[in-house]
């Protein structure tokens, strides 16, 4: 004969109170969460985690720092992509709804008017500005597309500069810029010329913030490393880092540094990883930066992330990527 005895009895511990009306097994106890988190969902972990990926990414990035943030943009070395680097991260700022006022102190040698599309319509420069021939106001050329994006020439092509002209003129410039009637922009971005002369020293001089660019191979790098290392002398500690002109294939082929061995050797923060693209070269000669083009290419994508990190003050993180048939160490570059 079987027994229905119960193998798990109900009756109460006498710990507990029976008399009280709240049951046995109380839910005044609640799990204590941080404010900015919400209880996991169990039974749809999967769609939790989709949502709050979408809503991170729709959101608007958090501005830090004081405003007006004045940015260098510079490497050393020419042809590395500081102009387009430039033009592509001021134009994302201004399309996440920042003010922006670049200023092309590449004087011999002007070339961000072209990039933006906006060679015709510089009538005065920094140069009139000074001299007393017209306002600030009027200098200022305002990007059609993005009315909150500003540029500034120092000077135009083949005209001279007065010689007296330097360092103290660009914060004078800087300062005017901060205390004009309108209201200062949130970004003040320079782009620096190449070398480390006299305008390199110009164009530095106002900056609290520095952006080098370099591309992964052994001159560009040697030149980054003393532009850094005047940098820090000029007093700019916040400096960020973009690597431009990758090739995933050739640094699979062990043809090209990765960019953690560029981390490495500069021991910079890293604010964006540029791959290389032939659509730079079509956007530069029609005058269209790249993150304007629809649909966007993976060069602009990467510009609109460096410019987001660029508004919080974050940075990136490089990952080790598989070489085959074996890696080698960063000495092998150099035939060791």
């Amino acid at each position: 004969m079987l027994s229905l005895h119960n193998p798990f009895p109900t009756t109460p511990k006498p710990s507990l109170n029976l008399n009280s009306s709240t049951p046995p097994f109380s839910t005044t106890f609640k799990p204590h969460f941080p404010n900015t988190l919400k209880p996991p969902k169990p039974h749809k972990p999967h769609f939790a985690t989709r949502t709050q990926s979408l809503l991170q990414y729709n959101r608007k990035p958090q501005l830090a720092g004081e405003t007006p943030r004045v940015v260098v943009i510079t490497s050393g070395k020419g042809g590395v992509g500081k102009t387009t680097t430039t033009a592509n991260v001021g134009l994302s700022l201004a399309r996440l709804g920042f003010s922006v006022v670049a200023i092309d102190a590449d004087v011999g040698l002007r070339n961000l008017d072209l990039l933006l599309g906006l060679e015709n319509r510089v009538n005065y420069t920094v140069v009139e500005v000074l001299n007393g021939d017209c306002r600030l106001d009027q200098a200022l050329v305002r990007d059609k597309r993005w009315s909150n994006f500003e540029l500034l020439c120092i000077s135009k092509p083949r005209s001279k500069l007065p010689i007296g002209f330097g360092g103290k003129a660009l914060v004078w410039l800087v300062d005017a810029l901060k205390s004009r009637q309108e209201g200062s922009p949130d970004f003040i971005i320079i782009d620096c010329p190449a070398g480390i002369d006299a305008g390199f020293i110009t164009a530095i001089t106002p900056a609290n913030e520095a952006v080098l660019v370099t591309t992964p191979d052994i001159t560009s790098l040697r030149d980054a490393d003393r532009v850094t290392g005047l940098l820090e002398c000029d007093g700019i500690r916040d400096i960020k880092m973009i690597v431009n002109r990758v090739r995933t294939d050739m640094i699979k082929g062990e043809d090209m540094m990765s960019v953690l061995d560029v981390q490495e050797m500069l021991g910079l923060s890293l604010l964006g990883v540029i791959p290389e693209d032939s659509e730079v070269i079509r956007s530069t000669n029609r005058g269209y930066p790249l993150v304007l083009n629809k649909p966007p290419t993976l060069a602009g994508l990467a510009f609109e992330q460096a410019a987001w990190r660029l508004v919080e003050q974050d940075s990136m993180k490089a990952v080790m990527m598989e070489e085959e048939p074996k890696k080698r160490g960063f000495f092998s570059f150099f035939g060791g």
